[in-house]
């Protein structure tokens, strides 16, 4: 259980630097692909979080509320991969 713990604490911490740099590279290039890949990992890192809420609390299942966010990330990263394809 220790071990899970520790590999989605680093797959969550992970996810949140590529997040902060996406980001930060999109601000100082305003490269709008940068923009949605940044908040793609952005939904990673909070579905990343909720997993790791639901691996703590046992008792409760967060599968749906862990779908969202994940969802959204890849909606995001495919909406920008074809509105910069389409331009």
């Amino acid at each position: 259980m220790i071990v899970a713990l520790t590999v989605y604490s680093l797959c969550a911490l992970t996810s949140g630097v590529c997040a902060v740099m996406l980001l930060r590279g999109y601000r100082r290039t305003r490269v709008r692909l940068l923009l949605w890949s940044g908040l793609c990992f952005a939904c990673f890192t909070i579905n990343n979080v909720i997993l790791i809420v639901d691996e703590e609390m046992t008792s409760q299942d967060f599968t749906l509320v862990r779908t969202i966010p994940l969802l959204a990330g890849i909606t995001l990263l495919l909406f920008g991969l074809v509105w910069e394809t389409e331009r």
